[in-house]
């Protein structure tokens, strides 16, 4: 019964912003760290951004840096990303993922568009 559900995928406008969320259940949160993955069509699944267990650390990857902001409240059992100037090429489902040593759980996406 582990489960991670995306939610806050839409159509945007460039430079839009969007709030991905990510709620959790059937194990144990706060353990676990957290990532946001995206697949843009055609493509294969790309890191996104990264937060360990407790938020104190944040890692991103190039494309992303300065626009988005992965967050999370182990009080409500979610991982967010906000993102901000949204591009084209932002557009893909978009994923979460926790991660606990060698033990892993993912979601089934929500899809983000950005288009004029």
């Amino acid at each position: 019964q582990v489960q991670l559900v995306e939610s806050g995928g839409d159509l945007v406008q460039p430079g839009g912003s969007l709030r991905l969320s990510c709620a959790a259940s059937g194990f144990t949160f706060s353990n676990y760290a957290m990532s946001w993955y995206r697949q843009a069509p055609g493509k294969g699944r790309e890191f996104v951004a990264y937060i360990t267990s407790t938020g104190g650390s944040k890692t991103y990857a190039d494309s992303v840096k300065g626009r988005f902001t992965i967050s999370r409240d182990n009080a409500k059992n979610t991982v967010y990303l906000q993102m901000n100037s949204l591009k084209r090429e932002n557009t893909a489902v978009y994923y979460c993922n926790a991660i606990w040593h060698l033990l892993t759980h993912w979601g089934q996406g929500t899809q983000v568009t950005v288009s004029s």
